[in-house]
């Protein structure tokens, strides 16, 4: 995929908004060209797939079943900057469990789903997922806005609308997190405007199991090591030996 015309890139006052179009060189060339290169870091893999039709995700989840070097697959079915698919998807709970049983059919690795926030209501899209065989949900993804140009009055963004992310959108990406997270049994995992270590913690309490960083990377490459330590001092002060002590933890008073 060749992915949108610039710009695609717009900094806001508390974040950014992107309209990249999921660029990249493809699965075939993916697994001959990048998997080598991320061999030599022992970390777990995962690698995000994406389609038009349920198909595309099949054929992408069969080639990387053929090879080594991979946890698991993170589902994006809520992007909101191509014209098909991806959110397609992830706003019909039907659409959604129809997608992942097909994949989970497939896949012998672990399968996350990542849901979009642009819906009514997350829980029923997050229990589709656990129903239709996902091993985790991840949320949020980013967004629908638009930034403008006054004096042009024409869109930032070549492609108009773009999705915002960073600090802006983290107060809502956790509601939805805590509103996932108490209607599955499955992990979530959290992300939406994660910056810091407390910020971390935050998406934990609110019932993730997990987190991912991502808009900060952009302006701090070096920000999930600098996040990791601050939330083990985060844990330290609080007198807590593992994330796991957090998870599910807040008090909304009795609600």
């Amino acid at each position: 995929m060749d992915g949108n015309l610039p710009p695609r890139l717009w900094e806001t006052a508390s974040g950014m908004m992107n309209s990249i179009g999921l660029q990249n060189i493809g699965v075939k060339a993916f697994v001959s060209e990048k998997l080598p290169q991320l061999a030599q870091f022992n970390v777990p893999v995962f690698a995000n797939v994406f389609g038009y039709e349920i198909e595309d995700y099949l054929e992408v989840v069969r080639v990387l079943e053929s090879t080594d070097g991979l946890a698991g697959y993170e589902l994006n079915v809520s992007c909101p900057n191509t014209k098909h698919g991806g959110i397609f998807f992830s706003s019909d709970p039907s659409l959604l469990g129809e997608l992942m049983g097909a994949v989970r059919k497939v896949a012998r690795r672990p399968v996350i789903v990542k849901l979009s926030p642009n819906v009514a209501r997350i829980e029923p899209l997050a229990q589709a997922a656990e129903t239709a065989g996902a091993d985790a949900i991840s949320l949020v993804n980013t967004f629908v806005a638009l930034a403008i140009d006054a004096r042009t009055r024409k869109p930032r963004i070549a492609n108009g609308l773009a999705g915002l992310s960073g600090p802006a959108i983290k107060p809502i990406a956790l509601r939805l997190v805590y509103e996932a997270a108490r209607s599955v049994k499955i992990p979530v995992i959290g992300l939406g405007g994660i910056a810091t270590g407390e910020d971390a913690a935050e998406f934990l309490i609110a019932g993730a199991s997990a987190v991912e960083v991502g808009t900060a990377n952009f302006w701090e490459p070096a920000a999930v090591c600098r996040i990791t330590d601050e939330l083990d001092e985060f844990l330290r002060r609080e007198n807590l030996h593992n994330v796991s002590a957090l998870v599910g933890t807040l008090d909304m008073g009795g609600k």
